[in-house]
């Protein structure tokens, strides 16, 4: 793992720490942050907070994704598109069959190239082909799967793909309590933190008893103490 200082920083590692947590993990602005923090006795201003978010953040993502297991080998495909300054920008994601984010890019087209370019990040970032590819209809994925020689992989149609269609919906609350994204570059660093630090606290509570939930909830912050030490 990345090792992260904290040196030469007037506030402790823990106040730190925190301000970095409560940012990504729920959607707030810098403004809540400090408003949170403040409300705890700490004087700290948000653009302080902006500047943790920018040094730290990228190490600690780094640092999560080096602990997650391998996931599982359904891969759901899906793009949405973002309003960027009056232009439309396309956001690529890939997540697997639990909801586990896996790629995010920002893009300006919609077509065989884009989705080339996703799928090649992909499968270069996990190290292994997946035994199934699930996507929509678009005809972009086909063909950049035929290119790959994975075509056998894809499976389309009726509500297959709800799962990458539903990984979308923590980017849309963060893009309407920013205001927007104000660059594709700015959302793609932003998702690249964010999404990281949303895997290790996203657990499927539905699926499992309370007990089971606590103690996996208790594991995911054991987890994240370490990873964020000095």
């Amino acid at each position: 793992m990345i090792k992260i200082s904290y040196a030469r920083h007037r506030f402790p590692p823990t106040i730190i720490q925190r301000a970095v947590w409560l940012y990504f993990r729920f959607p707030l602005s810098f403004r809540d942050v400090e408003e949170m923090l403040a409300e705890r006795g700490i004087d700290v201003s948000y653009e302080t907070i902006r500047r943790w978010i920018l040094k730290f953040g990228p190490a600690i993502s780094a640092n999560v994704r080096s602990r997650r297991v391998q996931p599982s080998g359904t891969w759901h495909l899906d793009e949405v598109f973002v309003r960027i300054g009056g232009k439309r920008t396309y956001l690529w994601r890939a997540v697997d069959d639990e909801g586990e984010v896996l790629e995010v890019l920002a893009q300006s087209r919609r077509n065989k190239r884009s989705a080339l370019k996703l799928m090649r990040k992909l499968l270069k970032k996990q190290g292994y082909i997946p035994d199934m590819i699930v996507t929509d209809k678009l005809g972009s994925y086909s063909a950049a799967l035929r290119d790959l020689g994975l075509k056998h992989l894809h499976v389309t149609g009726g509500r297959l793909n709800n799962r990458a269609e539903v990984s979308h919906q923590p980017t849309r609350r963060r893009e309407r309590r920013m205001g927007r994204f104000k660059s594709p570059g700015s959302m793609q660093r932003f998702l690249s933190v964010h999404d990281a630090i949303y895997n290790q606290f996203t657990l499927q509570r539905h699926l499992i008893s309370r007990s089971t939930f606590r103690q996996m909830r208790a594991n995911a912050f054991a987890e994240w103490r370490e990873i964020v030490a000095t």
